[in-house]
């Protein structure tokens, strides 16, 4: 008897676990030690290619600032988090970040790994 309400206990913990929402895209991040968890946030995601994702939905550089300075509209206190893969170049991640200036926001994060302690 205890073992089924264990394996139930066990089961519940593992589907809450997996029900959690990531918005952005699956990326290979570069890990940080001063890195901190965000919930209420909007996700910009770059690929190693330069392609950019809002929230997991592609969008053109053109049309991200439009898209934010949307969001920005709904929720004046936004924050943007940009989640670009370790191996893209500076000059997209910093495109992203510009859009999302431009479009008035000011809270942004840059999205890391938690580096290993020693």
């Amino acid at each position: 008897m205890i073992d089924t309400v264990f394996f139930l206990l066990v089961f519940f913990m593992m589907a809450s676990l997996s029900m959690t929402l990531y918005r952005g895209m699956s990326l290979s991040l570069p890990k940080a030690a001063s890195g901190e968890p965000r919930q209420d946030r909007v996700s910009v995601s770059v690929t190693r290619d330069g392609v950019i994702y809002l929230d997991r939905d592609r969008v053109e550089p053109a049309q991200l600032t439009e898209k934010l300075r949307a969001l920005h509209e709904k929720d004046p206190e936004v924050v943007v988090v940009v989640s670009a893969d370790g191996d893209v170049t500076h000059r997209h991640v910093v495109e992203a970040m510009d859009a999302a200036r431009v479009a008035g926001i000011s809270k942004m994060a840059i999205a890391v790994q938690p580096m290993e302690k020693k």
